[in-house]
């Protein structure tokens, strides 16, 4: 049992490293999980699909957030955007990887739209990319890094949730922790990922990347639309459409509701013709309709392994080896919620299941309370860049890959894996003897 977790996370990745479909990966590490905790097959195959309705909300945001994307197409809007950033960051690759880390990090905070604005930005800016000859790895770090940053170490819009659920499961488990406090403990750790995309940026995909060729006549026609295209009453509309939107995820923190009303004036203000509005569901579903079905099979993996308990079996074999060298019992803490997060593939709901088990062996170990927030916020985020089943490297790869020319696993997964969880890890186990 202890060692399901371990076993499981390591099929699912070595399945996605071969190039193996992310979803069928992820079922395999569930039905293997379920089947080393004494479950049959059938069994574990039902645990996990009991557990699928917990992401059903995020997955029909998604999609009709893809519907919407499609919808913003129409208007031409987009075209305005990439022809800007042409002309003002033209031959600066380095300054639009920056620019869109920004955007992406006040998708956090300041408007807390998560990724939905990744499809609707990233797919016209594709061409652009290709034009300057950008390493889209460079620019999957770009966003992943606004996609996480922000909230480990700002306690605003999805920061506050991840530091207060931080704060809640640590009050439930017999140590209390004003968020502020939390917000200064992870400051060290949340330090590590700016070190990653500095030298995600300037050191490991600095060189210009050759993109697959495209044909003179795809270039000359991307040209002759982005600098002839004006603005419009149309595109006016579909500003205000995009407001609407993002007003109602800022005040009712609802992403269906949010898409939904988007989507709905797209049509009103007669942006899309109704008589294609089967089309533009059908185009957001084969944007984003892979990536809500892969949340759906990774709560059905964490649902397995909440329910045969794999988790508190690994941290209570691995306590009993801890002692009280605290350099070791870090290191392990971090090691087990890099597993952990890695599988389940979000670091919110990993939050209160290692709290559980974190804090009793913080306190006997004499941690600060500080210490303890450090520990937990870093291992809750440890893994969720990287994991091929999070949605901060889903949402990243559903805009790069729009061309079907950006691989989930290689060019998303493993830098974001490489450039984050390693400072995070080194930063985050510094944090926890520091404070």
């Amino acid at each position: 049992m202890a060692w399901a977790v371990v076993i499981s996370v390591l099929v699912m990745t070595v399945l996605s490293l071969l190039r193996v479909n992310v979803i069928i990966a992820i079922l395999a590490a569930g039905l293997t999980a379920g089947f080393m905790n004494g479950e049959s097959l059938k069994s574990s195959l039902d645990i996990l699909v009991g557990g699928m309705g917990d992401q059903a909300s995020v997955a029909l945001s998604y999609i009709l957030l893809g519907a919407f994307a499609v919808a913003i197409s129409y208007s031409g809007i987009t075209s305005l955007l990439v022809g800007y950033l042409l002309r003002v960051l033209k031959d600066k690759r380095t300054m639009i990887v920056f620019v869109i880390a920004a955007v992406a990090s006040l998708s956090q905070n300041v408007i807390p739209v998560h990724i939905a604005f990744i499809p609707i930005l990233i797919p016209p800016l594709l061409k652009l990319f290709d034009e300057m000859k950008v390493d889209r790895r460079a620019v999957a770090a770009a966003l992943t890094f606004g996609l996480k940053a922000p909230y480990v170490m700002i306690p605003i819009g999805f920061g506050y949730i991840f530091h207060e659920t931080i704060q809640t499961s640590m009050k439930s488990n017999g140590m209390e922790l004003g968020i502020g406090s939390i917000a200064q403990s992870l400051i060290i750790p949340g330090s590590g990922m700016i070190v990653g995309l500095f030298i995600a940026v300037f050191i490991t995909y600095r060189k210009k990347r050759e993109p697959a060729a495209h044909s003179f006549e795809e270039k000359d026609e991307m040209k002759e639309t982005i600098f002839e295209t004006k603005f419009t009453l149309k595109h006016g509309l579909t500003v205000v459409a995009i407001f609407v939107t993002l007003l109602i995820q800022a005040v009712w923190s609802n992403l269906i509701l949010a898409a939904l009303a988007g989507l709905i004036l797209m049509f009103v203000f007669r942006i899309v013709p109704y008589a294609k509005g089967d089309r533009v569901v059908n185009d957001g579903i084969g944007m984003m309709g892979f990536i809500a079905f892969v949340m759906l099979v990774a709560a059905g993996y964490a649902n397995v392994l909440t329910e045969t308990k794999s988790v508190s079996a690994l941290v209570e074999i691995s306590s009993e080896y801890l002692g009280n060298n605290q350099p070791f019992i870090a290191f392990i803490l971090l090691s087990v919620g890099l597993v952990v997060t890695m599988g389940i593939g979000s670091s919110f709901a990993t939050i209160p299941i290692l709290a559980a088990l974190f804090v009793p062996i913080c306190l006997t170990a004499g941690f600060s309370p500080m210490a303890t927030a450090a520990l937990i916020g870093t291992a809750g985020a440890l893994g969720d860049a990287g994991s091929p089943a999070s949605d901060s490297t889903l949402g990243p790869t559903s805009g790069l890959n729009a061309d079907g020319r950006h691989n989930h696993i290689w060019d998303t997964c493993v830098p974001t894996f490489l450039h984050y969880n390693i400072p995070l890890f080194l930063f985050g186990w510094a944090a926890s003897l520091l404070l």
